[in-house]
């Protein structure tokens, strides 16, 4: 099966979760086709290291981020091991076979069917009794396991040692422990995959009712599964929605009885049964490390688990992420607009290049309009490609280089513990800074991962707040560099920006309904960000960024290039320059707001071009709105797939009038107390 046509169902299901049996039908058809190459699935918990080890074992480089929540869809590679090619799949994280978030459900889905030769799960050795459940669910599904023990070294750093003889003897299945940072235990691993005989594994019981229950449900459903008739039973007790689909469709003439086996089970309990599974799941786990596992002597912390304990401690780690803040802001706004933005943008292209390209166009093409859609003032070069790259590649670069460092040190994940309980006051868990922080990147993306969270509640809030006041790199690097000449109105905009985000989130909070989300989260350790990493995180970055941005720049300078020529835009503007107006800008500010609807950081880029005419105050306001404002093409598409086009549309409304609303409240106070900055 190719690596494409997986890559692309897995897509799909993770969009259109509704679409089982659409899928069912397609996965039949793909079984039927020759497979050449077998088959190797890595999975495992977030943050354990899978995409580290899935470029040690096939050599690709895809981004690795030191936080969960990134892998939303599955990376596909390819290796040879004693022969043999192999497809090796890195899927998302996951907790359980028992899904919560809808990233969980990929991996699970592919395990309900995909027939993968070997699945690799991959785990921290540093908190064996929380990764072994999931071991204990896999054997209990017969599937072809190895245990993979990564971060051996850290565990050992912290004065763990673990008898994997021993657990490899007493699970069944082989076991590795691995550093694939540094490729330790890599090459026993490929050994081990390339030797592989599936074995019995671990058997462990339950009580003795839902030992009843699995057994009167056993006997109820067929073999065509790929995975046990033991554990579809058991997925089935805890109401499984994904696996009571597949079974309602495999044997419907038996599902009635099976929910009603279910229901009398539920009903001998006062817990959930879900709640007894992983219950004796993690009592057994307790069980293999406490014969498997010891403590040696007492080891030093070392500066490493110091420093996380400050950075997590709420005393000292919001002075930390000031300074973080303070650096990013110095990095990205000094340096990498009035440096590196100024140099490409005033000399490399305003000396250089930009006066070639006039003299060519003007000599080459005779007729007036069709050189200006070229060089004029929407021109697809002196517009386009001068904004693409002589002002927001300068400082996207910046701010993906700042963001790589803090990703590959395993800031995030103590930045999320840090915020949680405040995350918690606007109906968010500390977990939500995943998707957040990817936001600052791309809104689009941001939106995309809020599928790691737990409710739709807290999906939609965090959305809502993603479209409302996290502006995009591209954007945030703009406002950075156009506010840097004042940085009373770069504090004041950041002020005003932080409480329309807490105030909104916290009305969300109170009065949006559904469940409110629980926080768990693994601590990576703390490292010295590798500059091979770092540079490639960065480059990955912004060959995407600009495959994506410099064509619509393009495309956007031809659409203003024509409806300028058509007198269009004229029209637009005017209709929309009474609220420009009203919030104290002129009627030429008007473009920007169109703009930014096509894209944040065009429109913010229309502002660095705007600083000559607009006074200090209404920088500061522009800044504001279109921060606030309309989220981008893009970004609205994408939450019209993940939260559907009504809410979606709700969002856009609501974020147009209160973005207005704002700018004209901070104008006039400004104005009113005859504030000049």
């Amino acid at each position: 099966m190719g690596t494409e046509t997986i890559k692309s169902w897995i897509k799909r299901f993770s969009r259109e979760p509704s679409s089982f049996n659409e899928d069912h039908l397609e996965l039949s058809k793909i079984k039927k086709e020759k497979r050449e190459s077998k088959k190797l699935v890595l999975i495992g918990n977030p943050n354990v290291g899978k995409s580290l080890l899935f470029n040690r074992l096939t050599g690709a480089y895809i981004t690795v981020s030191n936080y969960p929540g990134t892998t939303v869809t599955s990376d596909s590679g390819s290796c040879d091991i004693s022969g043999e090619s192999f497809d090796i799949i890195d899927s998302p994280g996951m907790y359980s076979l028992s899904s919560i978030t809808e990233d969980e459900r990929i991996p699970k889905l592919m395990l309900l069917e995909e027939e993968p030769d070997i699945l690799i799960h991959v785990a921290d050795a540093k908190n064996l009794e929380r990764m072994l459940p999931l071991t204990l669910q896999l054997i209990e599904a017969n599937l072809p396991v190895i245990l993979v023990l990564n971060m051996i070294d850290e565990a050992e750093k912290v004065g763990l040692r673990i008898n994997h003889e021993k657990l490899e003897k007493e699970l069944g299945i082989p076991v590795v422990p691995t550093a694939a940072t540094t490729g330790r235990g890599v090459a026993q691993l490929i050994n081990k995959i390339g030797s592989y005989k599936p074995k019995t594994g671990y058997n462990f019981k339950y009580n003795e009712t839902l030992e009843s229950a699995v057994n009167k449900i056993s006997t109820l459903i067929g073999d065509e599964y790929p995975i046990s008739r033991r554990s579809l039973s058991l997925l089935l007790l805890q109401q499984d929605e994904d696996v009571e689909k597949l079974v309602k469709e495999k044997d419907s003439a038996n599902y009635d009885n099976i929910k009603k086996i279910v229901n009398e089970t539920a009903s001998k309990f006062r817990q959930p049964l879900n709640y007894l599974v992983k219950l004796r799941l993690q009592g057994e786990a307790s069980e293999f490390v406490s014969s498997t596992l010891k403590e040696v002597e007492q080891v030093d912390i070392g500066w490493r688990e110091k420093l996380s304990r400050v950075l997590i401690n709420p005393l000292t780690g919001i002075p930390v992420l000031l300074v973080i803040m303070a650096c990013i802001y110095l990095f990205v706004g000094s340096f990498g607009t009035g440096v590196l933005a100024g140099l490409v943008e005033e000399t490399i292209f305003g000396e250089w290049i930009n006066p070639w390209i006039t003299d060519f166009v003007v000599n080459t093409i005779p007729y007036v309009p069709i050189q200006e859609l070229f060089i004029g003032e929407n021109g697809v070069w002196t517009l386009g490609v001068t904004y693409a790259i002589g002002i927001i590649l300068p400082i996207i670069t910046t701010f993906f280089l700042a963001f790589s460092i803090l990703e590959d040190s395993g800031y995030l994940p103590r930045l999320a513990l840090l915020i949680d309980k405040i995350f918690k006051r606007i109906g968010l868990s500390g977990r939500a800074v995943i998707p957040m922080t990817l936001a600052l990147g791309c809104g689009a993306t941001g939106t995309l991962v809020t599928r790691t969270l737990q409710t739709e509640r807290e999906r939609a809030i965090a959305t809502l707040l993603m479209a409302l006041a996290i502006p995009c790199a591209g954007q945030l690097g703009v406002v950075l560099g156009v506010l840097a000449i004042y940085p009373n109105a770069m504090l004041i905009w950041a002020l005003v920006i932080l409480f329309n985000y807490v105030m909104v989130g916290s009305i969300a909070s109170k009065y949006m309904p559904g469940d409110k989300p629980t926080f768990y989260m693994e601590l990576p350790p703390l490292r010295v960000p590798r500059s091979l990493n770092v540079i490639k995180k960065t480059y990955a970055r912004i060959i995407w960024y600009m495959k994506e941005v410099l064509p619509l720049f393009i495309l956007v300078s031809i659409i203003l290039w024509f409806l300028m020529l058509t007198g269009i835009l004229d029209m637009i503007i005017a209709l929309i320059a009474p609220v420009v107006n009203v919030i104290g800008l002129p009627v030429e500010a008007s473009r920007i707001f169109i703009l930014g609807f096509i894209r944040k950081d065009f429109g913010a880029a229309g502002l660095y071009g705007m600083q000559g005419i607009l006074t200090g105050v209404q920088l500061l306001v522009a800044t504001i709105v279109i921060t606030l404002f309309m989220p981008c093409i893009v970004q609205f598409m994408v939450m019209v797939r993940e939260r559907g086009v009504k809410l979606a549309l709700l969002m856009a409304v609501f974020i147009i009038i209160f973005a207005f609303t704002i700018g004209f409240i901070v104008n006039m106070i400004l104005t009113g107390l005859g504030v000049v900055l």
